[in-house]
């Protein structure tokens, strides 16, 4: 709708997590090169938190694409409403292993073992990632780690790492679960942006979706996109993307501060401006500019 208008190629602040949007900026950095030298130095289990909308999955699938395949071969699991049966019978898909749909689980077991054997033999590792880890089953989570008992004189056949919600901690914290607690080598908290993080934020998204022109977000813009998304990238993205409809509807170059209110009063979870302030602009601006916001 807006990209001809700003002068885009793609949508800039897509909700799908497009690995050539990370942004190389605080525990977003710091979490990915946490994770790369956790798996160069072969830890069995590593554990990335952080609440809703924080970059988890972008962060896991960044994380897949900058694994060496000389290095490393990986499994990424998804979905984790997973018994310990589909858990195995899942990372057997992932290693490629061809096998009976009624093939008995311990034969099962067997040949996982047997392929990590030899895909260690040839030099590589073998890293199974997990997406909202919180969800797996209590029984489920004893398995992977029963999983990560399979290892060399030298080293684990197998390495995991966990991302999930804040719930994923609690989880871990209970008695039942000591034993893969305690098998967390590396563990790290993504957190929300910060206010000096997102100007850098939006130009790089706007850049690789194509923008070469000046701010496209004024600074009281950005300041009360900061306010209303308390610097979760997910609504940053909700909001940002509802203000460039926002600017488009009113012809406008640069995005402002009115763009970014009305873009809140259409989003749930979200800091909103008062009903009085929000009342007159829409009526200032017309029922054009609200019905284009809502239209999101």
């Amino acid at each position: 709708m807006y990209l001809e208008h700003f002068g885009l190629r793609e949508m800039p602040f897509s909700l799908t997590p497009d690995t050539e949007f990370f942004y190389r900026y605080g525990a977003w950095q710091e979490a990915f090169e946490v994770l790369m030298v956790a798996l160069r130095g072969g830890e069995g289990f590593i554990k990335i938190s952080g609440e809703v909308g924080t970059g988890k999955t972008l962060l896991c699938r960044k994380s897949l694409a900058s694994l060496d395949e000389d290095e490393f071969v990986t499994a990424w699991l998804p979905n984790p409403c997973l018994t310990p049966a589909a858990l195995r019978m899942a990372l057997a898909d992932e290693l490629g292993i061809r096998y009976p749909r009624n093939q008995g689980q311990h034969r099962l077991l067997t040949l996982i073992n047997e392929t990590l054997i030899e895909i260690n033999a040839s030099g590589r590792r073998v890293v199974v990632l997990l997406d909202e880890a919180q969800a797996l089953p209590d029984d489920t989570l004893e398995a992977l780690r029963l999983l990560t008992n399979l290892e060399t004189e030298k080293r684990k056949l197998l390495q995991v790492v966990l991302f999930g919600q804040p719930e994923l901690d609690e989880r871990l914290a209970q008695p039942g679960l000591r034993q893969l607690r305690q098998r967390i080598g590396f563990s790290h908290r993504l957190r929300a942006i910060d206010h000096k993080g997102l100007p850098g934020y939006l130009n790089h998204r706007l850049r690789v979706a194509g923008y070469h022109g000046t701010a496209l977000f004024s600074a009281e813009a950005q300041a009360a996109l900061f306010k209303a998304s308390r610097g979760i990238p997910r609504l940053i993205n909700i909001l940002a993307h509802k203000s460039l409809m926002a600017a488009f509807g009113r012809g406008l170059s640069v995005v402002n501060r009115d763009c970014v209110v009305l873009a809140c009063a259409d989003t749930e979870g979200v800091v909103t401006a008062p009903r009085g302030l929000l009342a007159r602009l829409r009526s200032r601006r017309g029922a054009a500019l609200a019905a284009g916001v809502g239209a999101a």
